[in-house]
């Protein structure tokens, strides 16, 4: 896959698309954090700091990893129960639907840390059309930032992992793109510049990138912040 970057322009040739979810997509952070506070505090465990190592992480993960002497199937239906109630202040982020409609319907997908009763869900609540088959929690052994859900996605899609971009906005997840050999884009909707290392290139959100047909492939072209051009794959 080759990217080159044209005046502060940068143009991304892939042939496929890998999409976070939450925070990419749709922002429902206040949903993430009612519902995680409320599990901490009956657990008995720190909620600012479940709050933080939920975000980009399979729920059941983050259970097992906090709370490893509780069944994890058990508390994970508590955590996914108030978040597919809880829709309040949900919102589709920018540039995502015209980016979406853009996109060929078999160019691209969803990779997500959400089970996919919740992700289905969220993107219901949106308006953010689903696709048929994404790559959800509950679909993979081993979570972000592990390179799985990706691989998965880019087999899904039937491409290669080197020609995908992923769309993510978490460090964890910005993380399993690169270690999966995909091209990543990551937002700064959620995390601090300095968390999102792992990631080619940075925008503030999907407004303004535009989708070309090159080829047996398309182009992505978008405007890195702060000039950026790619970074190594290596």
């Amino acid at each position: 896959m080759a990217s080159s970057p044209t005046s502060s322009i940068a143009q991304i040739r892939c042939k496929g698309v890998l999409f976070d979810m939450d925070g990419i997509l749709v922002s429902s952070l206040g949903s993430v954090e009612r519902s995680w506070t409320m599990w901490a505090e009956l657990r008995g465990v720190d909620p600012e700091q479940t709050c933080k190592i939920a975000h980009g992480r399979r729920a059941i993960d983050t259970i097992a990893m906090l709370r490893p002497d509780l069944d994890p199937e058990v508390e994970l239906k508590i955590i996914e129960d108030r978040e597919v109630e809880d829709n309040e202040d949900l919102t589709v982020l920018p540039g995502v639907l015209n980016l979406l409609a853009a996109l060929p319907q078999n160019r691209w997908t969803v990779v997500t840390s959400a089970t996919e009763r919740l992700a289905r869900a969220r993107m219901a609540a949106g308006g953010v059309p689903a696709p048929v088959r994404l790559v959800t929690a509950d679909f993979v052994t081993r979570g972000k930032p592990h390179p799985e859900p990706f691989l998965a996605g880019a087999a899904m899609l039937g491409f290669a992992p080197e020609e995908c971009v992923v769309f993510e906005d978490s460090s964890s997840g910005a993380r399993a793109g690169r270690a999966a050999g995909c091209t990543v884009v990551a937002t700064t909707f959620s995390h601090p510049i300095e968390t999102l290392d792992a990631a080619h290139y940075l925008v503030t959100d999907l407004t303004g990138i535009t989708v070309e047909s090159v080829g047996d492939g398309i182009a992505l072209n978008l405007i890195p912040l702060a000039d950026q051009t790619a970074k190594p794959t290596s």
